[in-house]
């Protein structure tokens, strides 16, 4: 398949260097991609769900209790999101084959060139969904937590961490993911030591968790007046958000709690009271902080829930581990070094896992990672597969 060009279809004296596209074989491909997703989704299931939902939201008294109101809402725009989405795919494919038949038989290349668009628009939309339907995970439908720290390289570490930073940032823009900087630690000379952010959106989790892991930077450094080339290290971790249901007790003589000013950068002062907290789980070791709401006691409730968040991943992996030690999975784990960033002398991205690689870094560093997660997402559910023989 080719896309773009001349379809050779319109006979004016020209000869199309580009062969023509099979349109029916496309269709019926993406048709039947999209037939497995609405299996695996279950349609009639998302209605049921919903009309549920629904009953369950137009209770009088919802809203007595706002957390339980705010789930079940919540869930609620979910369900029909996806509803929705599978219905305008249905009928966007069904509309393909009318489209491109009344091109040709008008002789349109111009209405063609948009039934082209459209097909190429459907088949991309339809690509993602079936992404989607491999996230079927205990928490993959959650919200994501999202933690960059600089690691190895000193002032690069920090600058690459803070670049890391905005190449997530761009991409849930890109999506329209709601995002919420909870707290950010800014480095002395450039850069940021680390950062956290909530991204709130269907399935935050699953997608962005396969980004879990170090990220490698080469390039020459704008900080080295001698221009020569450094290698910096930033880590990702991805944890997914606490719900009421998770259970994660606290003892209160476990944590200890720091208060101090919030700080921006450069370490200027951006808060003239002492609201920021940082929270440290002692028998982990785990540290939180927010400096992102207004008042102390608000930064405390919003720390304590990214602290739970964090111990509730940790319980979930040493469950995993136990699990894999049963079945004799010796395999290493696929969140340490996974992405490598070179700047020069060449431009790569690649992933170390999958193996997926573009030549393009500016578009990459300006969030345009979803080829990576995709591979990163079909790779992950591979290895599952694998380690389940």
């Amino acid at each position: 398949m080719v896309e773009g060009g001349g379809t050779g279809i319109f006979d004016s004296g020209y000869s199309y260097p580009v062969a023509a596209r099979e349109y029916d074989l496309e269709i019926a491909e993406i048709d039947a991609t999209l037939l497995s997703i609405e299996k695996v989704l279950n349609l009639p299931k998302l209605r049921e769900d919903a009309q549920k939902l629904e009953e369950a939201a137009g209770v009088p008294n919802l809203w007595d209790d706002p957390e339980s109101a705010q789930k079940v809402t919540s869930k609620l725009s979910r369900v029909q999101s996806e509803i929705k989405r599978l219905v305008d795919l249905r009928q966007r494919v069904e509309d393909l084959p009318i489209l491109i038949e009344l091109a040709q038989a008008e002789s349109d290349e111009g209405a063609l060139r948009d039934a082209e668009r459209e097909l190429d628009s459907a088949k991309k939309a339809i690509g993602e969904l079936e992404v989607q339907t491999l996230l079927n995970g205990e928490y993959d439908e959650r919200d994501a937590l999202i933690t960059i720290r600089s690691e190895a390289g000193g002032v690069e570490a920090a600058d690459w961490a803070e670049n890391l930073m905005r190449m997530y940032l761009r991409y849930c823009e890109r999506h329209n993911y709601q995002v919420d900087v909870l707290e950010t630690s800014y480095a002395e000379e450039a850069g940021i030591k680390s950062t956290t952010f909530r991204v709130s959106a269907p399935y935050a989790y699953g997608t962005l968790s396969v980004e879990q892991g170090t990220h490698r930077l080469v390039r020459i450094s704008p900080f080295d007046s001698q221009s020569r080339r450094h290698t910096s290290f930033a880590g990702v971790e991805v944890v997914p958000v606490v719900e009421q249901s998770d259970h994660i007790e606290i003892d209160e003589k476990d944590i200890r709690i720091d208060v101090y000013r919030s700080s921006g950068p450069g370490g200027q002062g951006v808060n003239t009271t002492d609201s920021a907290v940082r929270i440290t789980h002692m028998p982990s070791g785990i540290v939180v902080s927010c400096q992102n709401e207004r008042s102390q006691i608000q930064n405390k409730a919003t720390a304590m829930a990214v602290l739970q968040s964090k111990l509730l991943e940790r319980r979930r992996h040493e469950e995993q581990a136990k699990m894999n030690a049963l079945k004799g999975d010796n395999m290493g784990s696929w969140g340490n070094q996974m992405r490598s960033y070179v700047l020069h002398p060449y431009q790569m991205v690649k992933d170390l896992r999958t193996d997926y690689e573009t030549g393009n870094t500016g578009a990459v560093l300006n969030g345009e990672i979803d080829d990576f997660i995709e591979a990163g997402i079909r790779w992950r559910r591979n290895t599952a597969i694998q380690s389940e023989d």
